[in-house]
């Protein structure tokens, strides 16, 4: 049974990286896609660029739909192995998906360089969404209980694989507005 799914999101990459290594990497997604490079791998949705890397800024875009089967998500995490030491900083893929039944499900892929940078970026990004959806209801002193326990939780998950936790960010992060992608 095939799934539409939608791939969302930037990585920064190194300097120095070239298309060649950035195309090697993607090797699993694209193989699974029937495809050779990545400008061949063309999103179900015209006003979305795909895969798309763009070596002045080192960056990876990734705004990508397609009908995906059961192995799509197995090929994407080889492909996010790959990417990783490729990357300079832990970033998020969020991946959409869209079932015939119309309902739809997301999930987040941590791509980063080290364990420590994916753990960080997974830490912020709770962060952001406790303190989102707590600041609706409470006070900025009371949203930052809720944000040191979710940090201190973080802390003692990572040290629990005996491994020193890396510091957090000491400032509360800003509330971002709704996180949907409009395309």
């Amino acid at each position: 049974m095939r799934t539409e799914v939608h791939v969302h999101g930037n990585l920064y990459l190194c300097e120095g990286v070239t298309r060649r290594q950035v195309e090697a990497a993607l090797r699993p997604w694209l193989e699974y896609l029937d495809v050779e490079r990545m400008d061949e791998a063309k999103s179900l949705e015209p006003d979305q660029p795909g895969i798309v890397y763009h070596a002045r800024d080192g960056l990876l875009e990734i705004c990508w739909t397609g009908a995906v089967g059961r192995t799509f998500e197995q090929k994407l995490e080889e492909t996010v192995q790959l990417l990783g030491p490729l990357t300079e900083q832990a970033a998020e893929l969020e991946l959409t998906y869209y079932h015939e039944n119309g309902g739809d499900e997301t999930r987040l892929i941590f791509v980063g360089p080290t364990p420590e940078a994916i753990h960080e970026a997974q830490r912020r990004r709770m962060v952001e969404d406790v303190a989102s959806l707590l600041s609706r209801h409470f006070d900025e002193a009371a949203v930052g209980e809720v944000v040191a326990l979710v940090n201190d939780l973080f802390r003692r998950e990572w040290q629990s694989g005996g491994r020193e936790a890396p510091a957090p960010e000491p400032s509360m992060p800003s509330v971002p507005p709704g996180r949907k992608h409009l395309h």
